[in-house]
């Protein structure tokens, strides 16, 4: 097993496969993919597991994670968001974030994530705004 940073084309056709079969190829594509660092895990030479983070100065949001449906429930994804998570505070990230479908909030919450209010719905599908703070306890008011 192996996590490395790849291509945005290489996230694209393994996002489309199983966050959005039902939907254009298109559709899967970020407006700012060209800012994101996108990360792959690979079992041997075939890419199982993608996750695309996009960190703006303290403050990063993972965006399309997704791992082949036949390899969920193997550690794939964890590892790979353990990694993904580990990089973004050693880079200074305070907070991380992602916009979690609301079935795997439970998933997210394993990793120190945190619900917030923010829900929405997009394409059919509903979703919770996850985060996770890096450092220093700070109270409501921002400090410590």
């Amino acid at each position: 097993m192996e996590i490395k940073l790849i291509h945005k084309e290489e996230v694209w056709k393994l996002r489309h496969e199983v966050m959005w079969p039902e939907r254009e190829p298109d559709y899967i594509k970020l407006a700012d993919d060209d800012q994101g660092k996108h990360y792959g895990l690979y079992v041997g030479d075939r890419l199982v597991s993608v996750l695309s983070l996009f960190v703006n100065d303290t403050d990063a949001q993972f965006r399309k994670f997704a791992t082949l449906e036949l390899e969920q429930g193997q550690g794939y994804g964890s590892k790979l968001l353990k990694t993904v998570l580990a990089e973004a505070e050693l880079a200074g990230v305070r907070r991380i974030f992602c916009n979690a479908r609301t079935y795997k909030a439970g998933f997210y919450k394993k990793f120190g994530m945190q619900r917030t209010d923010e829900v929405f719905s997009k394409g059919g599908k509903d979703y919770v705004v996850m985060e996770k703070f890096f450092g220093p306890a700070t109270d409501a008011n921002g400090g410590a």
